[in-house]
């Protein structure tokens, strides 16, 4: 613990390189897609195919987590990720790309996408103080913030000048500087006792188990599962939001997603400066009822709201490291390191499923129902789910008890 504050700007260093060329290469893929086929199910279908391959398999990804060497699984994870962008690259290069090849190249990602994620959240309490994770959490979400800026920006102006398979090798490039990085930096792996011996089902069930024994997460895990049901539409909308509503560009469009980034950046770092001594769990809550309201205002502008739909797109970036920096911490101090991985891939396997029902859903009524009702709908769904969490008694009693062990601890 001693050198933390070194590796993670060893590590951060690295992983900015990787969010930022993989966040050029997302948006414009999206851009892509837009603007040849205009299609609000088209976007929703590329978006399942980018998380169903997480959501089957990120039970089972867990497990090898908690098995394997975390730091080579980011490795591993990283080196195949930049294998798929390569493909795509060369697809593009020789002109024989079809929205096919799209759809299973981003389901494959995904799979990459669900050995790394867990890794690195359930390394982060091995490497830090269990006081800093909620500052930790504050600083990864703004590097996530300052490359959803330039992503979007750098993603529609390198698509225009030059093409799709500039873009993808620039993803290529940005996940082997991040293995690069990895490699100087020592990451320790919890004591495993005879897990060898055990199968995964029975790992996996241990998680499931080691998550169900703790009431409270356990509602804000499912909390979080129907939040992310009615965001994610939103998220696949927003393009098309920006192009048939207020009748935008490709630059209108990535000026709303550079401004989201700016949001969460400025949130980032607010809370990674202040890092709150407020409870979690109502961090939390107040969070997604901000963002509810914000995005059912969204879905109220008129056609010339173009400017107001950009300041509210402000605000959500603001407030999201106000609710995924909490929950990330929380799950990291309520359960023990051996079980994180497992923890966090059960976690992004369960959750995915819902929300790639909402995207079905969408994708087949957003364009009769309209794309603001379903921002509104939505935005209102969020409100009241984070109301009825905590009615929920557990929930509200979350962090309580460990307060009150700390303050016995330090009067003794």
């Amino acid at each position: 613990m001693n050198n933390w504050k070194k590796k993670f700007i060893i590590i951060w260093s690295g992983q900015l390189f990787s969010i930022l060329s993989s966040s050029i290469a997302q948006f414009s893929i999206v851009l892509w897609i837009s603007l040849k086929t205009g299609s609000a199910e088209v976007l929703s279908f590329a978006m399942i195919a980018a998380l169903l391959p997480q959501a089957l398999l990120g039970a089972f990804a867990g497990v090898y987590v908690d098995r394997w060497n975390r730091k080579w699984t980011m490795i591993g994870a990283d080196s195949f990720v930049a294998l798929c962008s390569g493909v795509i690259a060369l697809l593009f290069y020789l002109d024989v790309v079809e929205l096919w090849h799209i759809y299973i190249l981003l389901a494959l990602r995904s799979i990459g996408g669900s050995f790394h994620s867990p890794a690195m959240k359930s390394s982060i309490p091995l490497l830090a103080p269990e006081k800093e994770l909620t500052r930790i959490a504050g600083i990864n979400q703004a590097i996530q913030s300052v490359c959803n800026i330039g992503g979007p920006a750098l993603g529609a102006i390198l698509l225009l000048a030059f093409d799709m398979s500039v873009v993808m090798l620039l993803d290529v490039a940005g996940a082997i500087i991040a293995c690069t990085s990895l490699v100087f930096v020592y990451i320790p792996n919890p004591k495993k006792e005879n897990i060898s011996a055990k199968s995964v089902l029975n790992d996996m069930r241990d998680g499931f188990h080691v998550i169900m024994r703790n009431r409270g997460v356990s509602w804000v895990m499912v909390t979080e599962i129907l939040i992310t049901f009615f965001v994610l539409p939103i998220v696949a909308l927003m393009p098309l939001m920006t192009l048939h509503t207020f009748s935008g560009t490709a630059y209108q469009i990535s000026l709303i997603e550079t401004l989201f980034g700016a949001g969460m950046l400025a949130g980032g770092a607010l809370l990674g400066i202040w890092n709150p001594k407020i409870r979690k769990i109502l961090m939390i809550a107040f969070s997604y009822a901000v963002l509810g309201l914000a995005l059912a205002v969204c879905g109220m502008l008129p056609g010339n709201g173009y400017v107001f739909f950009a300041i509210l797109t402000v605000v959500q970036g603001l407030i999201v490291p106000f609710l995924s920096g909490p929950f990330t911490a929380l799950l990291q101090t309520q359960f023990k390191p051996i079980y994180l991985g497992r923890v966090f891939s059960l976690f992004d396997s369960i959750s995915l499923f819902p929300s790639i029902i909402g995207l079905l859903v969408t994708s087949f009524v957003a364009d009769s129902l309209g794309i603001g009702n379903i921002f509104i709908y939505c935005g209102f769904a969020i409100v009241l789910t984070a109301i009825l969490m905590m009615c929920i008694p557990s929930v509200r009693n979350l962090e309580k008890e460990e307060i009150k062990r700390k303050e016995h601890t330090f009067k003794e």
